[in-house]
């Protein structure tokens, strides 16, 4: 290893594990001056070692906070999603040591994309949004084994959840014509139904209450297709959109722009990427279907195009193109304080 002196500028990547991490250290050069593994209760105490150098970290599990912990170390610390880490890896050499060589390079390319930081707040604020897409799903899947199980003996109704609520509340008129084990099987459904519908209803309760104390969230939920949910969500995920120079990045960075294979001059535009977060993009085309669905929202967002892209294109593509612009418009309310300006017609 070579020595390293106070006044050497040196560029670490550091590997996250849930036990065992590894650093690899670079001088100003990209020379490496040290590679090795850490037990997670010795991470702190190398990087306290350290003079101030400039720190990579994967953005996944974790990364957020040990991003906080290095940077009250005093180091400057950038995540970077896995996906711009994958190409400076070593072709057939997976590993950590790898890994953590290819952060180090990575996190001094000019071009590189970073993630912002969360606070510890901001983090705390977004888990409510996951537990609630969470108990979304559950009650998703229980509200279909539900509609399911009676199908089995004959009683079909239409898909959609108000349409199941409506069955459950009619199980005790079934009851005569199913089988006892039936009939409990589909007790324990309707149990779990009621029960994430307190869970959810509680959380939505909470994300009102935080969205009529803030300031951003209200002016963000002024544009049409954005309510409190996809306001606070997009609020909490993006601390800094300055991280973004124009809303086309930032449309590119949830994955609404056409994936590209253009070639000699030839422009060739496909699918969306769906890269980025999948909730927000989620969100975001669930609002961009409202406003192509009404005429009023249609006028205040763009109503001679959406209607120009209706008669040429199916709904869900033009919704699609609406959330890419709504994206944009998020983007541009974040970064100047603005309100939201309705179309001139």
């Amino acid at each position: 290893m070579t020595p390293m002196t106070p006044m050497t500028p040196m560029t670490v990547g550091l590997d996250l594990a849930k036990n065992v991490f590894h650093v690899h250290v670079a001088d100003a050069s990209g020379r490496m001056l040290e590679s090795k593994k850490l037990v997670r209760r010795h991470v702190l105490d190398f990087f306290m070692a350290l003079p101030s150098c400039l720190v990579g970290l994967e953005a996944c599990a974790t990364a957020h906070y040990w991003a906080r912990q290095l940077r009250d170390l005093g180091h400057d610390v950038r995540l970077i999603p896995p996906g711009y880490v994958k190409p400076f890896v070593r072709r057939g050499a997976k590993n950590d040591a790898t890994d953590a060589a290819a952060i180090c390079e990575a996190v001094t390319r000019p071009g590189m994309r970073f993630v912002p930081i969360k606070s510890r707040q901001g983090q705390a604020f977004l888990m409510l949004h996951r537990a609630r897409a969470l108990l979304i799903r559950q009650r998703t899947m229980a509200a279909c084994a539900f509609r399911a199980h009676l199908a089995e003996y004959g009683i079909v109704v239409a898909q959609g959840r108000h349409r199941v609520e409506v069955l459950t509340e009619q199980l005790d008129e079934l009851r005569e014509d199913l089988p006892e084990d039936a009939c409990f099987a589909l007790d324990a459904l309707v149990e779990q139904l009621d029960a994430l519908n307190r869970q959810i209803a509680v959380i939505d309760a909470r994300l009102a209450e935080r969205h009529k104390t803030d300031a951003i969230f209200r002016l963000l939920a002024t544009i049409p297709g954005i309510g409190p949910i996809t306001a606070t969500a997009f609020t909490a995920t993006i601390p800094d959109p300055s991280a973004f120079r124009l809303g086309r990045e930032f449309a590119a960075w949830l994955g609404l722009s056409p994936r590209q294979n253009s070639s000699g001059g030839k422009h060739r535009l496909g699918g969306i990427t769906k890269k980025g977060d999948r909730y927000l993009r989620h969100l975001l085309v669930l609002g961009a279907r409202t406003v192509v669905r009404y005429p009023k929202a249609r006028s205040r967002v763009d109503g001679p195009w959406i209607e120009g892209l209706l008669a040429r294109r199916r709904p869900m593509v033009v919704a699609v193109a609406v959330a890419n612009k709504l994206a944009r418009t998020i983007w541009a309310m974040l970064s100047t304080g603005e309100v939201f300006r309705p179309a001139q017609l």
